[in-house]
Formats: structure tokens, sequence, C-alpha cells
């Protein structure tokens, strides 16, 4: 199983930005893929699980309302809008795989490599 994040970069408080993560290598109907992001000096956080074969969704609080978790069943994408961005905001961001709870409890199958997204002020 292989998870690749793109999308990431610099933009200035307010903006927004899409992730994108690209899933490969078996079936998920059974999975979830969440994002996760990690600042410096800081544990990483789960933000944003949705089950694959159904599309349910949960978020962490801090970003319901701001940031958009979806899938493509047909290109196998799960991408991450993000909207009103904070400084706060500031961190590597990874997307994940495996069982719902165990996403969301930040003990996925399979990590992704990250993507850098920074926030200016």
């Amino acid at each position: 199983v292989q998870l690749q994040a793109s999308g990431g970069g610099l933009v200035q408080a307010g903006g927004s930005l899409r992730l994108s993560c690209a899933v490969s290598g078996r079936t998920f109907s059974d999975k979830a893929v969440g994002w996760f992001r990690q600042a410096p000096g800081k544990r990483r956080e789960f933000l944003a699980v949705i089950n694959w074969s159904g599309g349910e969704t949960t978020y962490q609080p801090s970003v319901t309302g701001r940031f958009t978790i979806s899938r493509d069943n047909v290109k196998d994408t799960v991408d991450l809008q993000m909207n009103s961005l904070k400084p706060d905001d500031t961190a590597v961001y990874y997307c994940a795989s495996g069982r719902w709870r165990a996403v969301i409890g930040a003990r996925p199958d399979y990590w992704g490599q990250g993507t850098q997204v920074t926030v200016s002020s």
C-alpha cells in the first residue's frame, strides 16, 4: 500500500489550500483514510477521516467548518480542502490509511510521506 500526499505550499493567512492523497496498492472497501499534521515540537495530530466505501466523515473539532475531507473512488484519491488558514495551521501534513478507529486513534496501518503547509501572517 502506498499513499502519496501532495498540494502543500506557502499561503497567506485567510487563504486556502487543497491537499491530495493518492492511494494505491490494494482495495480499500473496509478501510478509512485520514489526514494528520505535525508542527515542530508537537505531537502528530488527527484532523479528519473518511470511510472509503460509505463516505462517512469525522473531524477534529479545531478544524470543523474550515477543513473538508472528500474522496474520489475513481481516481483513488482523498483530498483535504483547507479554508480560512491560520499561521497555527503551519505543519507537515500526512495522509494515512487503516481501520476507522485506528486512524482516529493515530494508529493507522500505512502512512504517506508528508507535505509542508506554511501559513504566513
